[in-house]
């Protein structure tokens, strides 16, 4: 019972770790729909429109007039789980655990004089919700997680000279979580399941820093750094089912989770008045998820014994995301994009789970954008991504074994619209 606890108590971080976001880890990508159709290359360099106070906050040095621009990027994933084994539960492999999800974004920019912008951003760094069917044959090992991350970016940037500007902007966030998974009943095995369900939230604050240089007015580099965020969530555990006994009810619990900074640099270089072209690098760090850690008080010794820290390691590594993409301007109205990456994944073989069941992916990605005029910009973009295929190996004395092997897929559609006052 206390490596289920343990398994089911980190909802909010490696219940996170989804393989169906469009971003490495638990990462999320849309917070740019015009980036978005470039495969977010160049995001540090581009400063194109408002959605640089997050891609680059020095970028907003760039913008000539007031701005405001709203989007919006939908998920729509696909998983085939095959290879199966377990014991001693059976069940079914349905895979396509994610549904039709929406990621929101906005953005707000007012050049104050030709050294100083001002802006504020929303939009969702972290997230996914994954939610398998009721009689999956790897709930034990879990079977639903909710989490998402919303950010408000209060941001300011300052133009040194017609080379260098700079921008920063400390980051509200606000994480809450949802992950539910089945217990195995020692008494009728596979059958009379109990049921865990983990919630959790906590508000902290980050920041992101930015610095643009422009070589020329044709070509520009992006430096843009977004720090770690330290979570501790509280929330309860609630637990149901015969197995249980008495002591079914509702616990408290806690969390701490760091979210990891990331470096992100990038070019962008304009051939001539019809093409520009994009390429870019980030590196996170998601070696900081070495471990979980869970404080866990209030549950009865047969429940979980009397300890004061649960330790369940994770040995995260650094990765590495690569981009290049191209635009080009058939005329003032229409403007074609595309772009490739390629997403390094942080999980190893020894704790992949169908929690995290994620490989190293490669993404393709259109975009189009439409001027009707010089105020109103509309951008629409698709992305396809797909991953190497993974296996997961997991055993467990309390939850029994779980293999299987996993082909991931994701469509990605975003739309924007922007308004220059």
């Amino acid at each position: 019972m206390k490596t289920t606890w343990l398994k089911t108590a980190i909802a909010v971080a490696a219940g996170a770790l989804s393989t169906q976001a469009l971003a490495a880890g638990f990462a999320l990508n849309e917070q740019s729909i015009s980036g978005m159709g470039t495969s977010f290359a160049g995001r540090s360099s581009s400063a194109d429109d408002a959605t640089t106070l997050f891609g680059n906050p020095a970028g907003m040095s760039r913008l000539k007039r007031e701005e405001v621009s709203f989007g919006m990027a939908a998920i729509h994933a696909n998983t085939d789980i095959k290879n199966t084994s377990s014991f001693p539960a059976s069940g079914s492999n349905d895979g396509d655990m994610v549904p039709f999800t929406a990621v929101p974004m906005g953005y707000y920019v007012k050049p104050l004089d030709d050294k100083w912008a001002v802006g504020v951003g929303l939009y969702v760094p972290f997230g996914l919700i994954s939610d398998y069917e009721s009689g999956f044959q790897g709930r034990y090992f879990g079977d639903y997680s909710e989490v998402r991350v919303i950010t408000v970016q209060p941001t300011v940037s300052y133009r040194f000279n017609d080379q260098l500007s700079i921008g920063f902007g400390p980051t509200i966030n606000r994480i809450d979580g949802e992950l539910q998974s089945a217990v195995l009943n020692a008494a009728t095995p596979g059958a009379n399941d109990g049921r865990i369900k983990v919630t959790g939230d906590d508000t902290a604050v980050g920041f992101n820093l930015g610095v643009l240089y422009e070589f020329t007015p044709h070509t520009r580099l992006g430096v843009t750094y977004r720090s770690k965020v330290d979570y501790k969530l509280e929330g309860k555990t609630r637990v149901t089912g015969v197995g249980f006994g008495p002591f079914a009810g509702s616990y408290d619990a806690s969390l701490d989770l760091e979210t990891p900074e990331s470096l992100d640099v990038s070019m962008t270089h304009e051939l001539d008045d019809r093409w520009t072209l994009y390429g870019g690098a980030m590196r996170t760090r998601w070696s900081r998820l070495e471990e979980i850690r869970i404080e866990s008080s209030g549950m009865p010794a047969p429940i979980v014994p009397r300890v004061g820290t649960i330790v369940e390691e994770q040995d995260w590594h650094d990765t590495w995301s690569y981009a290049l993409g191209a635009a080009y301007k058939l005329n003032k109205e229409w403007t074609l994009r595309t772009g490739l990456a390629f997403d390094q994944s942080p999980t190893n073989n020894t704790h992949r789970s169908p929690r995290i069941p994620t490989g190293d992916r490669t993404a393709v990605s259109f975009g189009l954008a439409w001027n009707p005029t010089d105020d109103v910009t509309v951008d629409l973009a698709y992305s396809y991504l797909w991953e190497e295929q993974v296996k997961t190996r997991q055993t467990s004395a309390t939850r029994g074994v779980y293999n299987s092997t996993y082909e991931n897929s994701a469509h990605g559609f975003g739309a924007a619209v922007s308004y220059r006052f």
